[in-house]
């Protein structure tokens, strides 16, 4: 299988690249994150065309993922068990009863249980976004190391934009995020959970850092210039990981008119 999961930064705008890149890469599934649409809006006619079936969660022009597969899609779920909420509106707290987002679909793809991950961005340290991104990691870690615990051998990819940078290698200048998010030592430790429960970035060992990023700013040239930040994973359960033979950002596709500001990763398993 040839997995990708991709923040494509609103699918209506970049369907002619997607499709592009799916054939040249001879993707099996993508995982794709922020498509920016409404399930009605999605276009399904064009996957359908190139051979794709589609579970995509979308309520508004904001956050939304989606899972595109030729391998089969079966069990699909809209969030994972007690995601949290948040309201937009809220000023200083989360509420009793927030809404909970789309930022999280799941599937099985042939043997793969796979879910593509919209994690959120949390704002500013001091932003009630910031501790609603915390809170949505801790129940992520929480069913991720349940699934293991319920089925040690099962595969299971978790996948996407983390909004997290693990390492100091993965940003263009620490010094620059420092008292920031994405890279505070509680998103660090949240992200770090998730591996401890048994998951591994499949990804970095074949694509070392430093310097080697996955995301770069429409702003101030950060693109030409290399100032990046690697804030897209697949993390895979053990028995996943074990079959995984390569990896590869393809940077290629943050080129051009029209480019989404992140780049596909994509991740190819044995059988």
């Amino acid at each position: 299988m040839r997995l990708a999961t991709w923040n494509v930064n609103s699918i209506r705008t970049r369907m002619d690249r997607v499709a592009a890149f799916l054939d040249r890469q001879d993707i099996d599934v993508l995982a794709i994150q922020e498509t920016k649409c409404r399930d009605d809006q999605f276009p399904y006619e064009r996957f359908d065309e190139l051979g794709y079936e589609v579970a995509h969660f979308g309520v508004n022009q904001w956050n939304g993922v989606a899972i595109a597969s030729r391998v089969g899609l079966a069990d699909v779920r809209h969030a994972f068990p007690d995601q949290p909420g948040f309201d937009k509106d809220a000023s200083e707290s989360l509420l009793a009863a927030p809404v909970v987002e789309s930022r999280a679909i799941g599937a099985t793809c042939g043997d793969v249980r796979i879910w593509s991950l919209y994690v959120p961005n949390g704002r500013a340290l001091d932003d009630p976004h910031y501790t609603y991104k915390l809170e949505w990691l801790a129940a992520l870690r929480t069913n991720a190391a349940q699934w293991l615990a319920t089925d040690p051998a099962a595969r299971i990819a978790l996948v996407g934009d983390w909004n997290i940078a693990p390492t100091d290698d993965d940003v263009w200048s620490p010094a620059y995020f420092a008292e920031k998010t994405h890279t505070s030592a509680p998103e660090r430790a949240a992200f770090n959970a998730i591996l401890e429960a048994g998951f591994t970035d499949v990804v970095r060992p074949f694509t070392p850092g430093p310097g080697v990023y996955t995301y770069w700013d429409y702003t101030q040239l950060r693109f030409p210039r290399k100032e990046g930040m690697r804030i897209d994973f697949t993390l895979a359960s053990p028995t996943l990981a074990a079959h995984v033979t390569d990896a590869l950002i393809d940077r290629d596709e943050r080129k051009g008119k029209g480019a989404s500001d992140h780049a596909p990763v994509i991740v190819e398993t044995s059988d």
